[in-house]
Parts: C-alpha cells; structure tokens; sequence
C-alpha cells in the first residue's frame, strides 16, 4: 500500500555520515527552477532585487513543501527580513498585480484552499519576450534585407579593393578607411576606385581625401567607366588648349600665367588627371 507524507522525511539510523547525509539531501530534496527569462527581465517589469529573492522563496514553498500561501512569519524564516517588512512587500507584488491570491483546488484530498497565484507574473514575463523576440526578428529581418542588398559580389568587391589599398599604402587599413572603401563601392565601379588610387599615387598623394576628390569630380560628370574618364581627360586638354590659344592674339605667343590663384588652381586640377 502506497503511503503519501507531507512532511519531512528523516532516515532512522543512529550511526550518520554527516558529509553523506547532505549529499543525499542535497540531491532528494530537490531543486527549485528559475527560468532564466524571469532573471533576466524581472527589473523591466517592477520587480526589485528583494522582490525577486522573495518570489523564488514563494516557488520554492509551493514546489518543495506543496505551501501555497506561506505566511510573512514563515518567509522570515528563510529570509533575513522581518516579518512586517514581507508583509509590505507582497502586498506591494499583489498591488502591481505581479502576483495574486487564488482558490485552487485539490483533486486528491477534495479540498479547496486559497494560494498565491504565479499566472500574472508569468503573463507579464511573456509579453516582455514578445517584445524581445519581436524586436530580434525585425533586426533580423533588417539584417537578411542588408544581405541581399549586399551580395557576396560586393563583398569580394570590397576585399579586393581593401588589398589593393593596403598594397599601395604599404600598411593595413583603418576601420574608418574601410568604411570610406566599402562606400565607394557601394556607388562606384571598382576599376574607377583603382583608377583615381592610381592617380593619387603617382601624384604623391597617399590620402583618401584626395582620392574622394577625384571620384567627386567624376561623379559631378556623370563619369562612370575608363572610357568616360580618357575621354574626359582629352575633352579636358582640348579646352585647355583652345584657351590658350583665344588668350593669345594674332601670332602671338600664348602668355604665361601671370595670377598665383589661377596658377594653383589649374596645378590641382592639373594633379587630378595625370
């Protein structure tokens, strides 16, 4: 015949192992589970650090000792609090309706008794997962758009320019350099990007500054391809040349130029298309 205790259960055995002991009782008492979502977002829901110790006291008398409403004296007996101050915080969790205070019903013993009522934490717990959940799907959903906006193409893209920098530069790339490449790919045709690399380099000019410049003149142009740009660059000479020519009269030598501004002008410019 099955026998049912509520209480304690102590081995009757005069001779003890005491180390033995709490062994044994270490692992047949039992454990009381906390999920790891109530300890990880019980503060966003107005549960303090007290209020939470306590909670896990209230779980652990409902699972271990099958007290469903223990009283503030009990709580105090496993909680280094006074009594009246317990009694302050449960009502307090009952208030905010963290908790609440339920008939329950025992099928075996056919008896009805009142207890403390873990649904509302728990429906509160829930909606606070949503909301994580829901945000962590939209950031993922953000982040599979990113990707397929950015397809392993314009990843090699990028590599391929970044060694080609450091090659050049003759050192690794600053996170905010890589930065400045990855934008220039995202607009920009890779051979463009070497080409005004190119440039810059045989101008003595090892700076992404000067090498923006160039892209920016280019783009102003609407200079998309090494065609468009040898082409830009005869148009350029060209013009140059008929200036010249309309500065100087009739068999008349072109003049050199006279003004310090123009001349460092036409100099940068003249750095811009090597």
């Amino acid at each position: 015949m099955a026998l049912h205790h509520s209480g304690k259960i102590v081995k009757c055995d005069q001779k003890v192992d005491i180390t033995a002991t709490f062994g044994s009782d270490l692992v047949l008492e039992g454990f009381t589970a906390i999920p790891n979502i109530l300890l990880k977002v019980y503060s966003h829901v107005g549960i303090s650090d007290f209020q939470m110790l306590l909670l896990i006291q209230l779980i652990r008398f409902h699972v271990e000792e099958r007290e469903y409403y223990p009283s503030p004296q009990m709580l105090a007996e496993v909680m280094e609090s006074e009594p009246a101050r317990l009694e302050h915080e449960l009502k307090d969790l009952l208030d905010k309706e963290i908790i609440a205070v339920s008939q329950f019903y025992d099928c075996h013993r056919r008896v009805i008794f009142r207890g403390y009522d873990f649904e509302p934490l728990f429906s509160k717990i829930s909606e606070i997962w949503a909301a994580i959940r829901a945000r962590e799907i939209e950031e993922s959903k953000k982040l599979l758009n990113s990707q397929e906006l950015a397809p392993d193409m314009f990843d090699s893209k990028v590599t391929g320019l970044i060694n080609c920098f450091e090659k050049e530069f003759g050192r690794p790339l600053s996170p905010i350099e890589v930065e400045q490449i990855e934008q220039w790919a995202a607009g920009t045709d890779a051979p463009l990007v070497v080409e005004a690399l190119r440039r810059a380099v045989l101008g003595g000019k090892h700076n992404f500054k000067y090498i923006n410049s160039i892209l920016l003149e280019w783009k102003k142009n609407n200079i998309r391809t090494l065609e468009a740009v040898e082409q830009y660059d005869r148009d350029f000479h060209k013009r140059r040349a008929g200036l010249k020519k309309r500065s100087a009269g009739p068999g008349e030598v072109p003049a050199p130029e006279d003004s310090k501004t123009d001349s460092k002008k036409k100099a940068f410019i003249r750095t811009l298309y090597i």
